[in-house]
This record gives structure tokens, C-alpha cells and sequence, in this order.
């Protein structure tokens, strides 16, 4: 009816600890702790799968509205704004491609939320383009003008979105965590798209349509 437990070699302060545990895990499993069956439920692989196909559903219909919407509202560059979405997402696959990533439900959220604020940086500019317009500027003048006075708006609202994203990286884990990945990521490629890949599309037309002459659609 006795027993004797030797805890090995080693420092006695390692082996004082590992006997206190050990006595903690031996008292712990002795007390009576019946288990009382109160639901039963199975998970199968369907449930995961239904939950990617309904992502995959609202990612595509975000997709189809801002399309609808932009090209609706802002005409010609509309369209400008869909390139420049486009050329976002695929940047942000490359990344993933790059890195060996894989696209779980978290990194399909940040994609979605990507787009809505790459539509924003958008329409930040072109409501600028409007105002200048209006002023009486010319159509290269007034473009100019739009891009640099929404750069720090712009700027601005995707670091206050990257502090976030960098809190979240820092202090979350698992689909957190990958959420705020893909966040960060897309906030770098919206930059680019905003400023850079939309503003290439826009000196493109305006050189095809001989630059201060040419009219433009918004």
C-alpha cells in the first residue's frame, strides 16, 4: 500500500519543481470528477466547405458591386478604378504565391475589406479631379492636382488601418493573426494601386487624347 517515485538526477531546484508538479498532477487526477454527457455533435468536412463556397459567394459579389458602382458613378474612369482593383488583388496573390501562403477564410476577409479600401482611395481622388474641375482647370492640371492634395487622405486613413493590423499581428494568433497578414499586405499593394498604377492609367489616356486638350469622363 506504499510507493516511492524517484525524480532522476539533476539540480535540486529542477528536481523540486518537477516533483511539485508531478504532485500536482497526482492530486489533481484523484478527485472524483464524474462526466456528464449533455449534447453530441459531428463536424464533418462539409461544414468547412460550405463556409469557403458562401466566401467565395460574398467576395464575388463585392466584387460585381463595386464594378456596377464605379463604373456607374465615374463613367470611363470607373473602369480606370476597376484596372487599378484588379491589378491589386493579383499583387496580393503574387505575395501569397511568393511566400507559400495559402488563402484560408481570414485571408479571403482581408482581400474583400482590400478592395473596399482601394475603391475608397479612389473615389477620394476622382471627387478631387471634380472639385479642380470645377474650378475651371485643365483636364492634365486637374488631374495632377487630384492625385497629390488625396495623397495624404489617402495615406493618412491606410495608416491608421495599418496600426490597427499591427495590433492585431502583435497580440493575436491564428486566423487573427493571418488576418491581419493579409491586411498589412493589402494595405502596401492599395498604396501602389492608388497612387502609382491608377496614375499611369490615367497619363496613358490623356496622352492617347494629345494631354491638355483632351477631355475625360468622371
Amino acid at each position: 500500500g506504499t510507493a516511492q517515485i524517484s525524480m532522476g538526477g539533476g539540480s535540486p531546484e529542477v528536481m523540486e519543481r518537477e516533483a511539485a508538479d508531478l504532485v500536482a498532477v497526482l492530486k489533481t487526477s484523484s478527485l472524483p470528477a464524474p462526466l456528464k454527457l449533455e449534447s453530441d455533435s459531428k463536424v464533418g468536412p462539409s461544414l468547412g466547405r460550405d463556409a469557403v463556397d458562401k466566401a467565395k459567394l460574398s467576395f464575388g459579389l463585392g466584387i460585381l458591386l463595386v464594378v456596377i458602382i464605379m463604373i456607374g458613378i465615374y463613367k470611363w474612369s470607373g473602369i480606370i478604378a476597376v484596372g487599378a482593383v484588379v491589378v491589386n488583388i493579383l499583387l496580393m496573390m503574387s505575395v501569397m504565391a511568393i511566400f507559400g501562403a495559402t488563402l484560408t477564410l481570414p485571408g479571403i476577409a482581408a482581400i474583400v475589406l482590400t478592395v473596399g479600401m482601394a475603391v475608397d482611395g479612389n473615389i477620394l481622388i476622382y471627387e478631387r479631379i471634380r472639385d479642380e474641375l470645377l474650378l475651371g482647370k485643365s483636364v492634365r492640371g486637374a488631374v495632377d492636382l487630384g492625385f497629390a492634395r488625396a495623397f495624404s487622405a489617402i495615406l493618412d486613413g491606410q495608416l491608421t488601418t495599418a496600426a490597427a493590423g499591427w495590433v492585431l499581428l502583435s497580440y493575436g494568433s491564428g486566423p487573427i493573426k493571418g488576418f491581419a497578414v493579409m491586411l498589412l499586405v493589402g494595405i502596401v499593394t492599395t498604396l501602389f494601386s492608388n497612387i502609382w498604377v491608377s496614375r499611369l492609367f490615367f497619363d496613358w489616356y490623356l496622352t492617347n487624347k494629345k494631354g491638355q486638350m483632351a477631355t475625360i469622363s468622371i
